[in-house]
């Protein structure tokens, strides 16, 4: 995450930065399944679990968990991988041994039936 990323005091990010990374998962997923970016139409669950600064790193994972007609279920997750280690340094940073689950969510995605090409 960038400084541009921060939103609040103390270099905090957005919540809604994981919600983006999140839209960017489900629109490859989309592109893999079905040939085409589709639509998000709706967030059923989102769980901000461990807050997120400036110069850390996360990594969004996704899974399609049920395909209907033309909605598509999906699941995410974003992972701390790095943490900014601002108190060594300005540029410092730690990789964690074990990556730190910051968010999850659930959600729906539409491929238009014209718009599925596979």
């Amino acid at each position: 995450m960038s400084a541009h990323d921060a939103h609040y005091g103390g270099d905090l990010v957005d919540g809604a930065r994981m919600l983006a990374l999140f839209g960017d998962v489900a629109t490859e997923l989309l592109i893999k399944l079905d040939g085409d970016e589709g639509l998000f139409v709706a967030y059923d669950k989102v769980e901000f679990l461990a807050p997120v600064y400036a110069g850390d790193y996360i990594e969004a994972h996704g899974r399609v968990t049920r395909i209907g007609n033309t909605s598509r279920a999906m699941e995410f997750e974003a992972r701390k991988v790095i943490v900014a280690r601002t108190d060594v340094s300005e540029s410092a940073a730690d990789f964690l041994a074990e990556p730190l689950v910051v968010c999850r969510a659930s959600g729906t995605c539409v491929t238009p039936k014209d718009k599925k090409r596979i």
